[in-house]
């Protein structure tokens, strides 16, 4: 695959493979960021539905629904699958076959987990496609989604 259309993180967790996916799919109020431009950066509330075809999606101070994705595959703890329904203009893109793709696995390394995030397949989102790749490289893509993830290990608390 190309470099210009695959990114590729990886981040260990000080968290059992079973809490950093609870982390990551039932508890992201702690640390999601909304990747819509409209919301900026007020308060949202972001759910992962975790099935087959489950929304993924976030609910802004004003009510209002946005879906970011739909879950293509899932097997917890080890991995979610999941289609990326944002455009590189920061809306939402309402059929998940036009959307790039996001694999998060979980491995086991040691006490730790390493989370592997590739997000690949940006041709679905029209010819900007490499564009849209290289901004999710950046700081405001997904490393800082995975700067809120890796606070969020920090300071969980466990029920």
């Amino acid at each position: 695959m190309a470099d210009d259309q695959e990114c590729r993180f990886e981040v260990v967790l000080g968290l059992s493979r079973d809490r950093a996916f609870s982390l990551f799919v039932d508890r992201l109020d702690t640390w999601w960021t909304s990747p819509f431009r409209v919301a900026g950066e007020e308060d949202v509330e972001p759910h992962i539905e975790p099935c087959v075809g489950g929304r993924c999606y976030e609910i802004d101070s004003n009510g209002i629904t946005r879906t970011w994705g739909t879950v293509l595959s899932i097997e917890p703890p080890i991995y979610i699958r999941m289609a990326w329904q944002v455009s590189l203009e920061g809306e939402e893109v309402a059929d998940p076959l036009t959307a790039s793709r996001v694999m998060v696995n979980f491995r086991e390394a040691g006490e730790n987990t390493r989370i592997e995030i590739v997000h690949t397949e940006f041709l679905r989102h029209g010819e900007n496609g490499a564009d849209y790749c290289a901004f999710m490289r950046q700081e405001h893509g997904w490393p800082r989604m995975i700067a809120g993830l890796k606070s969020a290990a920090l300071t969980a608390k466990w029920r």
